[in-house]
């Protein structure tokens, strides 16, 4: 547990600090320029704004530019939602495994790994994802979850501050904020 605290603290980091994407958009179907128009809307959207637009970039990401993937990752997506976790991890590593440039093929991996209570392995695939797209929402929420749920408080709270300039409006988030932060000694407002 302290070594992956002590890893924790170190990729938050890095994340936090120096967000650049080292992969880029790679050779999957989403639009760069089309993301960062709609992640410039998003932080400065009102809340009914801010969803639709939060779906148009969830669209966006989800585009592998390959019919076989896109089925990969539907069929990873509902596996977890009947409750099939283990399924999941395996249809969503044989698209990694395919498809290793599809950024959202990892964060639906991580997904289904933190499901499973895999934190090792969901923080790797979150890692992979940031370094792609740092301003993926999501993945961030996920970090927080973890870093949270091992006792990283500060941490998580640094992370749901990332997330907040990032997509203002984004459901639940200014509750997990305020719990952080009176539990962390603060005042909730």
């Amino acid at each position: 547990m302290k070594r992956l605290r002590q890893f924790l603290k170190c990729a938050v980091a890095f994340w936090l600090f120096f967000g650049v994407g080292i992969g880029g958009a790679g050779a999957f179907a989403a639009d760069a320029a089309k993301l960062d128009t709609l992640f410039g809307e998003l932080s400065q959207a009102d809340p009914y704004d801010a969803s639709r637009i939060e779906q148009e970039i969830a669209l966006e990401l989800s585009r592998s530019g390959s019919d076989a993937m896109d089925l990969l990752l539907e069929r990873g997506r509902l596996a977890m939602e009947a409750g099939d976790v283990q399924g999941a991890i395996g249809h969503l590593t044989a698209l990694v495994d395919h498809a290793p440039e599809f950024t959202e093929a990892y964060n639906a991996r991580a997904t289904a790994y933190f499901m499973a209570g895999l934190y090792g392995p969901a923080l790797q695939d979150i890692g992979e994802v940031l370094s792609r797209e740092p301003r993926h929402f999501g993945a961030l929420s996920g970090l927080s979850l973890i870093l949270e749920e091992t006792g990283d408080e500060p941490q998580a709270l640094a992370v749901l501050h990332k997330i907040e300039e990032i997509h203002p409006n984004m459901e639940g988030l200014s509750d997990r904020i305020a719990r952080l932060e009176l539990a962390l000694g603060g005042v909730a407002l």
